[in-house]
């Protein structure tokens, strides 16, 4: 039987409103913008079911790409830098080598519609995570730096038999997780505003005034003379991916057990999920008792600058913490020692410990290395249930679930979303080798928190 394959119809390039008017036509970067030129983009897609009471498909989707397009035309007047490109400057006296993003000089983002002849069941129902959501992205595989030549932003909406499909692609150089999601809660309220104007009043309007040390100013002057000296396409190993849902009884079980074990209050519901997983992974992996291990947690600076940047504040404000141990020490306690290691890291993180990094950065830059940075016994915890991601609609109610493309996905690598159900359900996109994977849906422990 023949696989499926998504077919691309038609691809088109949307510029922001042509009444913006952008004050400062170069973007910098800042530290925390630089180090993540050789990761991936960000990949995130909401899943739609098509109205029940659709008549005519094909004017269906023509309208609904047409407001699509203009909304998101509007939205890039708020969010102008992802309209541009990365430009790397050079000169050699005084040496310097510096890459901003020209915010003007640009054909804009990519805006692609695709049909796949398959539903929603189809793709859901695996009990893995099937590849073809890979194919539901644009920049398969890029790296940030590649926003060179690349969008900086690349929406594909591709049409399924019932359902609809829109994945983002978005250069993780020039935002972050909540800038990302920012950006795509406000295309929805402007979407859902049917408006013409180019004033579409909207929420959370972004802050695009970039945040440097006062020490530093821009743009940075990095010790490189080619970008083959700090780029590095890292490929991962055939993984398994599977979604695990828990409902909010099962974490708030979780949390209690967790606190009540280290005499606590503090940690938190997502520090005792965490636990859980770090604790169920290094079970699944066997290693000796002595074989280091970490949980590794991302973290948003904006409260924790001083003074605290806004929620609004556009780019990468990030900061990865991790609880560290032995294979023995984490699998010999129980899950309130785990939890309490990763709430005393995060804890722990405050403006010294911020700033104390980004001085170490400026005396000497580099940019995160995928291969190099993550070890076989780790487990990286990224995204966040917090975003606002299922309140994102586009005319077709409620998304049905929220998936991911190939970026930055390695093995240990665990992605947390707000649950389908709400009220503090979380689902957890799991990332291993086939192996490890089995070994994690053998897991008791596990398996008796995971919800149907």
């Amino acid at each position: 039987m023949t696989t499926p394959v998504v077919r691309l119809v038609s691809e088109i390039f949307v510029n922001s409103h042509p009444s913006n008017e952008v004050s400062n036509q170069i973007y910098n970067l800042t530290p925390w913008d630089i180090v993540m030129l050789s990761s991936h983009y960000i990949q995130k897609g909401l899943l739609f079911s098509k109205p029940a009471t659709i008549l005519d498909q094909q004017h269906f989707m023509e309208n609904l790409l047409e407001k699509l397009k203009h909304s998101l035309s509007l939205t890039l007047s708020h969010f102008y830098p992802l309209s541009g490109r990365l430009v790397t400057h050079k000169t050699q006296l005084p040496p310097s080598y510096t890459i901003f993003v020209d915010c003007n000089n640009s054909d804009g983002a990519r805006f692609i519609y695709a049909t796949l002849d398959m539903t929603i069941y189809d793709i859901l129902s695996p009990v893995d995570v099937p590849p073809i959501f890979q194919s539901l992205f644009d920049h398969d595989r890029a790296l940030n730096q590649d926003g060179h030549s690349m969008p900086l932003l690349s929406i594909q909406v591709t049409e399924l038999v019932d359902g609809v499909f829109i994945g983002c692609s978005m250069n993780h150089s020039i935002g972050d997780g909540t800038s990302y999601w920012n950006f795509f809660n406000t295309w929805s309220q402007i979407f859902q505003a049917e408006s013409h104007e180019y004033d579409v009043p909207i929420s959370h309007q972004p802050i695009h005034n970039r945040w440097f040390p006062n020490n530093c100013s821009p743009p940075i002057s990095l010790p490189f003379k080619h970008h083959d000296e700090f780029i590095e396409r890292f490929e991962a190993p055939l993984l398994r991916e599977r979604v695990f849902h828990f409902s909010a009884e099962s974490i708030a079980k979780l949390k209690r057990k967790a606190n009540l074990e280290s005499n606590t209050t503090s940690i938190s519901s997502l520090q005792s999920l965490s636990a859980l997983v770090w604790r169920s992974i290094t079970r699944a992996l066997s290693p000796q008792s002595d074989q280091k291990t970490s949980c590794r947690l991302v973290a948003n600076n904006r409260s924790r600058m001083e003074p605290s940047l806004p929620t609004e504040y556009f780019g990468n404000c990030l900061h990865a913490v991790s609880g560290e141990t032995t294979a023995g020490e984490l699998l010999e306690n129980g899950i309130g020692w785990a939890a309490w290691k990763l709430h005393v890291a995060v804890a722990n993180l405050n403006f010294t410990v911020v700033m104390q990094f980004l001085q170490r950065w400026l005396d000497s830059p580099f940019i995160i290395q995928t291969d190099r940075f993550f070890d076989p016994y780790s487990v990286m915890m990224g995204s966040s249930p917090r975003f606002n991601m299922y309140g994102n609609e586009f005319g077709m109610g409620k998304a049905v679930a929220v998936r991911s493309g190939y970026a930055n996905k390695f093995d240990g690598k665990v992605t947390s979303y707000p649950g389908h159900q709400g009220g503090g359900s979380i689902d957890l996109e799991v990332c291993l080798l086939p192996h490890i994977m089995s070994a994690l849906e053998s897991d008791k422990e596990f398996m008796d928190a995971v919800s149907v």
